[in-house]
């Protein structure tokens, strides 16, 4: 059985764990992965991934730059800001000293690949490409990273035409990339109806990555095929799986493993749980990293 864990305690004692070279330390590594991430960490390579990213920071800011429809765009990522990376789009995280974030993504499935990307300068040409299957970025971008410092692309700052990809092995988006958004200002907009009882999806149901903001009340009980992840913000709330009853104070987080059956009740708080798959006809649940219960 899982318990709760205070998330800015936990921080706190994994400190040195934020710090160079590793920068990066996972709270849940199952099928969700919820890690936090500091710095500082300025780095030129570009990620590229089929499932989505919720960026989250806690302390300090970032920038993340991201290849938007073909141009190049920093996105600067506040503290207390909340953002959704779409799927496939490349992006290079730019992290600076006493900074903090949570990034929460999915396992990966077996047909799934990650890239990492080099640009010529500040084109979109490639330079260097290295795509892999996925089970631990952190360990597994090392040996890329110097296998493109040590190589002839990056000595001459040419491409080797024959080393890249003439299709990538799954599309890169389109999408525009959203605007970071303020958590507490878009709660402190939303609180009446909220208090109301009422459920907001935060970025909305285009997405396979969902943040669901509850009212005030109970669920009716859940059973989800992947991982969810709560975080009470505000106030308390009980939540109930393998017959035990757990609380949650403010800054407790619980892991809620795949296929467990459970409930919450609210109260007077707010409430933030996150869960995520992969959006295809064999697992058609959402990602989900909500609800939110207010006061």
């Amino acid at each position: 059985m899982e318990r709760p864990v205070r998330v800015r305690t936990w921080v706190e004692e994994n400190r040195d764990s934020f710090l160079p070279p590793v920068c990066n330390k996972l709270l849940h590594k199952e099928q969700l992965k919820v890690m936090f991430i500091g710095g500082p960490n300025i780095r030129k390579d570009y990620h590229i991934e089929e499932g989505e990213e919720v960026f989250y920071q806690l302390q300090g800011d970032m920038v993340l730059q991201v290849l938007e429809r073909g141009k190049h765009r920093d996105v600067a990522i506040q503290q207390g800001e909340i953002f959704l990376l779409p799927a496939g789009i490349p992006h290079s995280p730019q992290r600076f000293a006493n900074t903090v974030g949570l990034v929460i993504e999915r396992r990966r499935l077996k047909t799934e690949l990650d890239g990492l990307r080099y640009y010529v300068g500040n084109t979109t040409d490639v330079l260097f490409e290295k795509w892999f299957y996925c089970e631990d970025l952190g360990t597994q971008l090392a040996p890329i990273i110097q296998e493109f410092f040590s190589s002839e692309q990056h000595r001459t700052g040419k491409p080797i035409p024959d080393q890249l990809l003439m299709d990538t092995p799954f599309p890169l988006s389109t999408r525009s990339v959203m605007e970071p958004m303020s958590l507490e200002a878009w709660l402190a907009g939303h609180r009446k109806e909220l208090q109301g009882g009422a459920s907001l999806n935060l970025f909305g149901d285009t997405y396979e990555t969902q943040v669901i903001v509850h009212g005030q009340g109970s669920s009716k009980g859940w059973k989800q095929n992947v991982d969810m992840w709560l975080w009470q913000l505000e106030g308390s709330s009980v939540v109930t799986m393998g017959g035990q009853h757990l609380s949650l104070t403010p800054d407790e987080s619980l892991l809620v493993p795949a296929r467990t059956a459970g409930s919450w009740t609210s109260l007077s708080s707010i409430l933030l749980p996150s869960s995520s798959s992969p959006l295809q006809p064999s697992a058609p649940c959402p990602t989900q990293f909500g609800p939110v219960v207010c006061p």
